[in-house]
Order: C-alpha cells, then sequence, then structure tokens
C-alpha cells in the first residue's frame, strides 16, 4: 500500500539538504548563496543548527550573512570571501599543505575563498598575495615554500599567466582559478580562463571563473592524508 503523502515543511519547499555528504565524500555540503533569499538561507542555517551539520555558506551577501548569522551566531563570517563557515573553528588540519596565491590584490576575494575553502576542510593552508608575473620576483621569492607544498592555487585575471609560470618550477599540481579582474578585451574572465585553459606547463587543473569555494575543494581532496 502507497506511502499516504505529507505535504513538504516549509524548508523542503524550496531546499532539500544533504546531510550525509560529510560521511559520503568526507566533506560537508556546501551552501551557494547568491540567487536565494535571506529568508531562505536562515532557513537552511537553522536546519543546519538543528542537525550539527558542518556547513560553509559561500557568495554571502550582507543580507544573506545577516539571515545566517541569526541562526550561528558563532560562525566565521568573512566579508570579504563572501563566505560564512559552522562551526567556527576549522578541524584539526591533517594532509599536505596547501598554498594559494593571489596574482593581484584585485585577486584577493577569490583567492580568500580558496584558502578558506580548504582550511576548514581540514588542510594546513598559506595565502601568498600580490605575486603575479608583472614581477616575475615576487612569486620567485616564495619558490622554496611553494616547491614544499602538495598543491597550489593560483587565482589569476587579466592575462591568467601566472598558474602556468608556477606550475613550471614546481613538482606539485596546480589549480588555476580565473578572476574576473581586468580590463574589456578580458571578458570578465574568460580571456584568463581560455590561457590557463591553453598552459604550456602540464599539471593545471582549471576551476570556473571565481570559483575560489571549488579550488579550495579540490586542493583539499589533492592535498589529503595518504589511506594507505
Amino acid at each position: 500500500m502507497a506511502e499516504a503523502w505529507t505535504p513538504p515543511t516549509e524548508l523542503e519547499a524550496f531546499a532539500r539538504l544533504d546531510h550525509d555528504r560529510a560521511a559520503r565524500r568526507g566533506y560537508p555540503e556546501a551552501v551557494y548563496c547568491e540567487g536565494k533569499t535571506a529568508r531562505q538561507v536562515g532557513a537552511i542555517a537553522a536546519a543546519v543548527r538543528s542537525r550539527a551539520a558542518a556547513t560553509l555558506f559561500t557568495r554571502a551577501s550582507d543580507e544573506h550573512a545577516a539571515a545566517v548569522l541569526a541562526e550561528l551566531p558563532d560562525a566565521t563570517h568573512d566579508p570579504e570571501a563572501r563566505l560564512l563557515v559552522w562551526p567556527p573553528e576549522p578541524p584539526e588540519p591533517s594532509g599536505g599543505r596547501v598554498m594559494v596565491l593571489a596574482a593581484g590584490t584585485s585577486d584577493l576575494p577569490v583567492a580568500r575563498e580558496a584558502e578558506l575553502t580548504a582550511r576548514h576542510l581540514g588542510r594546513p593552508c598559506e595565502l601568498v598575495v600580490d605575486v603575479g608575473v608583472a614581477g616575475l620576483h615576487r612569486v620567485l621569492a616564495h619558490l622554496d615554500r611553494l616547491r614544499g607544498a602538495r598543491v597550489v592555487v593560483v587565482a589569476a585575471g587579466m592575462d591568467g599567466a601566472l598558474p602556468s609560470v608556477v606550475a613550471g618550477l614546481i613538482a606539485a599540481p596546480v589549480v588555476a582559478v580565473p578572476t574576473s579582474v581586468g580590463y574589456g578585451a578580458a571578458l570578465g574572465g574568460v580571456a584568463p580562463l581560455l590561457s590557463m585553459l591553453n598552459s604550456c606547463s602540464p599539471g593545471v587543473a582549471v576551476v570556473n571563473i571565481d570559483n575560489g569555494y571549488g579550488a579550495g575543494h579540490l586542493a583539499a581532496q589533492i592535498a589529503a592524508p595518504s589511506s594507505d
């Protein structure tokens, strides 16, 4: 006999949270806030609190952040990265070190999103800023540290050349993040995206434009502790 139909709850009318993702994949769910109302994000935060499920809230506006903090007042909030994380403290770091490079100061919000994502997914993480190819000596000054990383994330706009340069200097894989930084011919990040996809140096994986979360998540997976 078929089960009786029950109407969806207020939350189920617009979202069904994946509470088992951490058990299934080893990493908690992320809530993409952009496109959602503050009320919807607040309801999701309330559900997260009731289940005590670790969650990242990405692309959060000031209104989204206020709604999350109303339900999870101790959540970590980084306005620059537009990211909130609950519980607020990252887990004890394990695995290989993730280095995140921001080519320019304008790329920093995306780089910061990648850094915080990798850190809250349990990896030791280091952020280095303003090391773009216009002053190559700046990235070369960090070469020893780069060569000690398990994976390097590079956020760059304009010509998007930095990931290829870095990949040619180190043995670790590089996760490239094109940013929407640049004048008109950068086409909102399309030009650096194509540059990164056409990298002459092997070992470069490319995520979507401004996708710091995706870059940080991939880096955390690459740098995860060995199960052997």
